[in-house]
């Protein structure tokens, strides 16, 4: 677990051990406050968290503050209040250099932006890291008055990390920031040393990961597998891994008749997550709404070819038949024939998971983490 009492190395949640960056000589220790939900939350921003921690440089002290807990109300409203005490603490005893908040929307917005009041009132170097699939829908049904709040406090930070070009667009121009506040980081991944060889597959096991529900297209994913012809199915399985609507999931493949065919475990860890990655052959998410995905990236480092939509920050990474394939939201149809088209063509698979996989080496997890060093030293104008 991570010690928020004091600045620490970080631990994952496993307690494996680090692989840590060695430090450069004669380097200043930085001592950061990373404030995001709970290490063990489901949701991509923890898996960000759990990642980013794992592979901190030895030069970089982070205090990781809860600040967000799946549970009752009264279970959240004592996490924040408790993780307010705890900054408080931290910033009235002991130096800190920058202060860094992982942000969605929604609730994550109020309790982020009461956070950011606090570090700017201390004069605290700021960090927002947007990772919100869905701000852009949540902002527009502001108030006038709220949105212009919520502006205010954006704009007090000193920098703005998003996750792709086109959610950099929509914060300078909808919150009014200096385009210099504004920068993107892709989301990382872990590339795994070795894939499996996937060309003697017997059986072509497609594999969706993330919350079951409509805004992520597993409705429209289970339908889309009930148009395949019987004997592309009869040569396939979807194991669709994840929280959210499971019930409404599996009484649809009942309603369709795709029991034989449709696996619904439900949340899994990281352990069992690598199991289903190695095991797999195609990876479908079939969005409406994106940040950039982390198991989408996670299945392009494990060689899989990916069927997605040109969401968030999608398009950026996936290009239409190199390295992927792309499909419009809500479109079962074309959704249907692209995976029909990978489970009847072998070559194609290979060949799109190859490419998949050399075209997100560079958001490997150690290059993320050169890219916060450099940005934490220029933040405080250190040299590298």
């Amino acid at each position: 677990m991570i010690n928020s009492d004091s600045f620490v190395d970080t631990l994952t949640q496993d307690s494996q051990t680090l692989q840590k960056v060695e430090p450069m000589c004669g380097t200043k220790t930085l001592k950061i406050i990373l404030l995001g939900p709970s290490l063990l939350q489901q949701g991509g921003i923890s898996n960000y968290e759990k990642l980013f921690l794992e592979y901190a440089p030895s030069e970089v002290h982070i205090c990781h503050i809860i600040t967000h807990e799946e549970g009752a109300i009264a279970i959240k409203i004592m996490v924040f209040l408790k993780a307010v005490w705890k900054f408080l603490w931290i910033l009235l005893r002991e130096e800190v250099d920058i202060v860094q908040l992982e942000i969605s929307q929604r609730g994550s917005v109020l309790r982020q932006a009461i956070m950011a009041l606090l570090a700017w009132v201390f004069h605290k170097p700021i960090i927002l890291h947007a990772h919100g699939s869905q701000f852009h829908v949540f902002y527009a049904e502001l108030p006038k008055w709220i949105q212009q709040l919520l502006t205010w406090v954006f704009s007090k930070c000193q920098r703005l990390i998003v996750l792709s070009e086109s959610w950099r667009s929509f914060y300078i121009e909808n919150l009014g920031l200096k385009p210099e506040q504004v920068v993107v980081f892709y989301n990382p991944v872990k590339i795994p040393a070795e894939v499996p060889h996937r060309s003697v597959s017997k059986k072509v096991n497609l594999l969706f990961l993330g919350r079951i529900g409509q805004r992520k297209g597993a409705f429209d994913l289970i339908e889309a597998f009930s148009l395949l012809p019987t004997e592309h199915k009869s040569i396939s399985s979807l194991i669709m891994a994840g929280d959210g609507d499971i019930e409404q999931a599996r009484n649809l493949v009942t309603t369709l008749n795709l029991e034989d065919y449709i696996k619904l475990p439900g949340w899994i860890g990281s352990h069992e997550r690598d199991i289903l990655l190695t095991e797999g052959d195609v990876f479908v998410l079939p969005s409406y709404n994106e940040g950039l995905p982390l198991a989408m990236l996670e299945a392009m480092a494990w060689e899989l070819p990916v069927i997605v939509t040109p969401v968030g920050g999608i398009p950026e990474i996936v290009t239409q038949s190199e390295n992927g394939l792309i499909v419009n939201p809500g479109n079962i149809q074309q959704l249907s024939d692209a995976i029909k088209s990978l489970i009847e063509n072998e070559a194609l698979r290979l060949s799109l998971g190859e490419k998949a996989r050399k075209s997100v080496f560079a958001l490997d997890i150690k290059n993320h983490w050169v890219s916060f060093l450099d940005l934490y030293r220029s933040m405080l104008n250190l040299d590298a």
